[in-house]
């Protein structure tokens, strides 16, 4: 799917009235099967930016564009097919704690079920087989039974991850998918996410607090401070000086990465994960 966001404006949807702008007169385009990281301090609007490109928040101004289409000029029902074609994962995935994992994994498919199939899911799970190997490849498929609320932190932020491999949609837009996960579940979660991304051509934006993975993962990097994009470059192109003005006194504090050279192949070694907050 293609993302363009033209002059866009908007408010998080917990902002109070009058707050300044999360984002302001931003524009980024992103082709069909593209991955990008989105990087920047804490509050640069990052989280704003993938819910205005999800169609769950609407700009105050500006455009935007999901495959074409003006998705807040829709009527209703174009609208929920159109989001049914997107996959949204929050940082801290909405997962009710009495329920199963099998069924939290499973209602990535959702958007492509009839009412009555989901309603079924809910007690009789119609694929345990595609839950057990989805979260397989997050190193959970011992927890298919499990309840949600006796997994920790890291275990709930994987099934919620898990669930992307099940969706029908062709955007991913991850939210600091890192976040509750050491380094090497996050180097393992990362990998899955662009591997299965990349294999089925699918379009994904990642915010990501950890500058290395982004630069050793993602080929394009956006970085965002205040709401404004303050480059948007191949990652061979993102120098450390561009990283030290765009966090700040924030950089200071931090052992961060260079960028790769030019041509480099990704390393593959001990991940170094920095943690810009």
């Amino acid at each position: 799917m293609q993302v363009e966001l033209s002059g866009v404006d908007a408010r998080h949807a917990a902002a109070r009235p009058g707050a300044v702008a999360a984002l302001s007169d931003l524009s980024l385009a992103v082709g069909r099967g593209e991955h990008v990281a989105v990087i920047g301090p804490s509050g640069a609007g990052k989280t704003t930016l993938l819910h205005v490109a999800a169609a769950a928040l609407p700009p105050t101004q500006g455009r935007v564009l999901l495959d074409g289409a003006m998705p807040w000029s829709l009527p209703r029902r174009r609208l929920q097919r159109l989001r049914g074609r997107l996959f949204l994962a929050p940082q801290v995935p909405p997962l009710p704690p009495r329920q199963r994992v099998v069924t939290a994994v499973l209602a990535g498919r959702l958007p492509a079920q009839g009412l009555a199939t989901a309603l079924r899911s809910l007690f009789y799970p119609d694929d345990i087989a595609g839950a057990h190997a989805a979260l397989a490849r997050f190193d959970l498929a011992e927890k298919l039974f499990e309840r949600v609320d006796r997994l920790s932190g890291g275990e709930r932020q994987r099934v919620g991850l898990a669930r992307a491999l099940l969706s029908p949609a062709s955007l991913w837009l991850i939210d600091e998918p890192l976040s509750s996960l050491d380094p090497s579940r996050a180097q393992q979660a990362i990998a899955t996410l662009v591997d299965e991304s990349r294999a089925r051509g699918v379009t994904l934006i990642a915010t990501l607090h950890q500058v290395d993975v982004a630069l050793e993962r993602f080929t394009r990097i956006v970085g965002l401070r205040a709401g404004r994009i303050a480059f948007d470059l191949p990652r061979q192109a993102v120098t450390r000086d561009m990283l030290a003005e765009l966090y700040g006194s924030e950089f200071e504090q931090l052992d961060a990465p260079a960028a790769p050279a030019a041509d480099a192949p990704p390393e593959h070694g001990p991940p170094v994960v920095v943690q810009c907050r």
